[in-house]
């Protein structure tokens, strides 16, 4: 991707849309299509790096209700020529081809390269990746599963997408704020998979979401470890402009 004079490219990730309620989740949403809507001013591309949703699974004719706004927001965003890239996360890796047939979207179910400009990005979520968090690697073996994704489909709507919010909200209130505390930069597991991954390959920044909490660490004398931070909380983004990449607090 070459990026002309005066545009840039965003990164974003963790709206948790339909969490912790309607009403907050409605309120982040606005929050987050006032910025869009100020990206795409001059964005080139947009990469939205997980969790877009708290929970989203595809039937064959029905998506879960709601999110009309951001939908239709990204959409515009899609229409206007602007390069957009989706990957799903821990909450929304039942995503199939919705978003790419109605949105144009490049949909990614794994970390990705991709070099903009002279620089090279490594992209992904983050879940899943790492030493640790054995327990979460089995369940999303099981998750992702294609027999278990074809059982699940048989539930009706109303009781699949029901089960799975309810079970979305235990997790979320068993963890806690532990996703929002920096354990430390030899205990942090993606910390620990970007150094590795730096050994291996050939890369500028190394960028994830999944943690909620932002921070843009050098890693290497050539390579850095960002994490996006999330839209619950901090409202932050990373914006690479050809030349500089910097994380950055949304205050509109």
């Amino acid at each position: 991707m070459e990026l002309a004079a005066g545009k840039k490219v965003y990164f974003l990730s963790d709206f948790h849309l339909g969490a912790p309620n309607e009403m907050a989740s409605r309120e982040r949403e606005d929050r987050l299509v006032r910025f869009l809507n100020t990206a795409k001013q001059d964005a080139a591309a947009i990469f939205i790096v997980g969790d877009i949703f708290d929970f989203w699974f595809e039937y064959k004719t029905v998506v879960p209700k709601g999110f009309v706004r951001i939908l239709g927001c990204l959409a515009q965003i899609s229409d206007a020529g602007i390069a957009l890239h989706i990957f799903t996360g821990n909450h929304d890796l039942w995503m199939n081809d919705y978003l790419s047939k109605e949105l144009n979207a490049r949909v990614y179910f794994e970390p990705n390269i991709f070099t903009i400009g002279t620089q090279q990005f490594f992209i992904g979520h983050g879940d899943g990746l790492g030493p640790g968090d054995n327990g979460y690697k089995f369940l999303k073996k099981i998750f992702t599963n294609p027999v278990c994704q074809f059982l699940f489909r048989w539930l009706h709507p109303d009781a699949g997408i029901r089960l799975a919010n309810y079970f979305s909200g235990k997790s979320r209130a068993k963890t806690g704020s532990a996703d929002e505390v920096f354990l430390g930069e030899d205990k942090e597991w993606l910390i620990v998979y970007a150094k590795q991954k730096a050994k291996e390959i050939k890369a500028n920044y190394f960028i994830f979401g999944h943690r909620h909490y932002a921070i843009d660490l050098p890693i290497a004398a050539d390579a850095r470890y960002i994490n996006l931070g999330d839209w619950l909380r901090l409202n932050t983004y990373g914006v690479f402009d050809g030349q500089q990449m910097q994380l950055i607090e949304w205050k509109g």
